[in-house]
């Protein structure tokens, strides 16, 4: 019997649908809480774990008997490589699979700052008509300049919506592409403190690593212009969330769109809670039930290839 652990909590519902999946002869189940305590004890006797959100630590990893750790996802920032490589526990990714519902968020989380949509549902919801008072602060996107910060598979897939809206992209990254790609997808490159500058629009599509944690901070958040807009659908510490929120409380920023926090799930006390031209979403940005079934189906293929010892279907998916 092959055991698999969903690390992160999980409706009897998402399981169910994820059982629909499994080889014969293999077992899933969820940690009842992120309570690291469960994690230990949940872990006890699995073979292969799916992580989400949650930190997966070297006291995880180095669990007797641990095979494979999948991160449903991309980013592997909370994910203990080293202890993973001395304890031989293979380590993949799901690369690629979410970039569109990711760029399809932040696209839709621009629109949603830009356009005032959720201040105006609010004002609506709370018996008001706040159409006045939004006017001074509701801009459209369309032949507007939009800057990305990474341009891997999400970054590039974001690059390729805002064509449709007759969008100038600008992008900052380590290494820019060639020129042939940056024709492709319509972006051109300029280095960061450049495109602060010159960007109506900063998103952040980057990892998170040494070279971009906290990388957005006041000196960085000051370059931009006080009518441009931030969104985060990367990691919460690319980001100083308090910089950000002092930025928009004293209108050097007209607003920002985040949907990853430093701290998960959020904290009443973020300094990022109660803004009103913030708005917030709980890390779904990778998530599409439309999608489940092939992210579930490309993570069990890869844990099999792991059960049989034979190369993995997707190279690009491996870690360690």
């Amino acid at each position: 019997m092959t055991r698999i652990l969903l690390l992160d909590p999980a409706t009897p519902e998402r399981l169910a649908r994820m059982r629909d999946f499994l080889p014969d002869g293999w077992t899933i189940d969820a940690t009842p809480t992120r309570d690291l305590g469960d994690q230990l004890k949940a872990i006890q006797g699995a073979d292969l774990v799916i992580v989400s959100d949650v930190p997966m630590g070297e006291d995880l990893m180095t669990t007797p008997g641990l095979r494979a750790v999948h991160k449903w996802g991309v980013g592997y920032d909370g994910i203990a490589l080293e202890a993973a490589r001395r304890a031989g526990v293979r380590v993949m990714r799901t690369t690629g699979s979410n970039a569109i519902t990711v760029a399809e968020t932040t696209l839709g989380l621009i629109l949603a700052v830009n356009r005032n949509i959720v201040r105006g549902h609010v004002g609506i919801r709370e018996g008001g008509w706040p159409k006045g008072e939004l006017a001074a602060t509701s801009m459209k996107l369309s032949g507007g300049t939009v800057g990305i910060i990474g341009m891997g598979y999400i970054g590039k897939a974001l690059a390729r919506m805002l064509r449709g809206f007759g969008c100038k992209v600008l992008y900052s990254k380590r290494t820019p592409l060639a020129a042939e790609e940056e024709a492709e997808i319509g972006a051109t490159f300029r280095p960061l403190d450049a495109m602060l500058a010159e960007a109506d629009v900063i998103t952040l599509n980057c990892d998170l690593n040494e070279s971009t944690r906290n990388l957005i901070d006041r000196d960085k958040l000051a370059l931009m212009k006080p009518d441009a807009i931030l969104v985060n659908a990367a990691r919460g510490g690319v980001l100083v969330e308090a910089d950000l929120a002092d930025a928009i409380r004293e209108g050097r920023l007209r607003g920002a769109g985040i949907d990853v926090f430093s701290i998960e799930p959020i904290r009443q006390d973020n300094p990022l809670m109660g803004l009103d031209r913030v708005v917030l979403t709980p890390h779904i940005a990778a998530i599409s039930a439309d999608g489940f079934p092939a992210s579930v189906k490309r993570m069990f293929e890869n844990f099999q290839a792991v059960i049989d010892n034979r190369p993995f279907p997707r190279e690009i998916d491996v870690l360690v």
